[in-house]
């Protein structure tokens, strides 16, 4: 057995995934421990405990959080209770297999955050047209996966990371860094990730666009997409575009063996995901000023803190000592100032659609 934590955050809506899930559990259960942090609706709650029972342990969120990201109060509970120092956080669609859960054991003796790399599979040309999108991040730098391997010590000293905002991920990393943790980010370690249904798909494509808000370099330079093509107008600069775009996209899929998970053809929905991402984050400016994108039944306005003001708020936790202080993410309440440019990703959707198991290929 690997001396890890594995924590499931849940809140579903439906229970289509639940076998496929439950088989991935048991395979799981045995060498690692498990803990699913349930926000589900009652009577799936009490399917899933008769389902789990002897399997995992299956709790329902922490009474006293109440933040708006439902995932964020899972995160936070099952690091709460989680037995060891080594944790890993993973969305309900990621399925690790044996040799990942043990290279992110071992990467977690050397940081306090492992950011893997995950990939679809299957791959329906949905998630190929998504891949696109990781394909790119990798190019640039590294991509935002649905599971973070993190020290347990650390995280609670940090005093946890604000849930109130839709980039939980990227509020994660922002905190971490902001409170002098190390990140490591192997980009050959691949974790299977099932995809989501076309319809979820295209329900997540201007939330996806509004996580940019946190990252206003990236953010201005898809706003600048469309008014480019109709300045330009004429078909061989813009063919000479989308050439480039798909080289970089390949040159993406090649790094650190990348070849052996993704899928050739997605590098050819490169250009259409960036004229998507262009479209959808106009949408997305129009839904800030509206007062947020939809999420849960309500709105959330902020996609995530800026590295800046999360630095300086841990930095006045801990007196100017630059060391770990007693800050609490429900402390939050100003408004981010969205400074920086150094992280370059987004934020992955996560339904379970299809099956898979611990014994697939990392």
């Amino acid at each position: 057995m690997i001396d890890l934590d594995y924590v499931v955050p849940l809140r579903w809506q439906d229970d289509s995934g639940l076998d496929e899930l439950t088989a991935y559990l048991r395979a799981l259960a045995p060498h690692v421990r498990v803990t699913v942090v349930d926000g589900s609706r009652p009577e799936l709650y009490a399917r899933h405990a008769r389902r789990w029972r002897c399997l995992v342990r299956h709790v329902s969120p922490a009474a006293g959080l109440s933040f708006a990201n439902g995932k964020v109060n899972g995160v936070i509970t099952g690091l709460r209770l989680a037995a060891g120092d080594r944790v890993v956080i993973a969305d309900d669609d990621v399925r690790y297999d044996l040799p990942a859960l043990a290279e992110m054991h071992d990467l977690l003796a050397r940081a306090e955050l492992v950011r893997p790399q995950n990939y679809f599979d299957p791959a329906p040309w949905h998630a190929r047209w998504d891949t696109a999108r990781t394909l790119l991040n990798r190019a640039f730098g590294a991509d935002y996966p649905g599971t973070f391997g993190v020290r347990r010590s650390f995280f609670l000293a940090m005093g946890g990371y604000d849930g109130d905002v839709l980039f939980e991920n990227l509020e994660l990393v922002r905190t971490v860094r902001a409170h002098g943790g190390r990140e490591l980010r192997p980009p050959g370690l691949y974790v299977r990730r099932l995809p989501c249904d076309a319809r979820r798909f295209w329900s997540q494509r201007v939330r996806q666009a509004y996580d940019d808000l946190a990252q206003p370099v990236r953010l201005a330079s898809f706003l600048a997409v469309l008014p480019a093509i109709a300045l330009v107008r004429r078909p061989l600069p813009l063919l000479a575009a989308a050439g480039a775009v798909v080289a970089l996209a390949e040159a993406g899929r090649r790094r650190a063996g990348g070849r052996r998970v993704f899928p050739a053809g997605a590098s050819l929905f490169a250009p259409v995901w960036v004229l998507e991402r262009a479209v959808c984050s106009w949408l997305a400016v129009g839904a800030a000023c509206a007062g947020g994108v939809p999420y849960a039944g309500g709105r959330l306005a902020r996609a995530a803190h800026s590295a800046r003001w999360l630095r300086a708020r841990a930095q006045e936790s801990a007196g100017g000592s630059g060391s770990l202080g007693a800050w609490k993410p429900t402390d939050l309440c100003e408004p981010s100032q969205n400074g920086l440019v150094e992280d370059r990703p987004h934020r992955h959707s996560a339904t379970v659609a299809l099956p898979g198991s611990i014994g697939s290929p990392s």
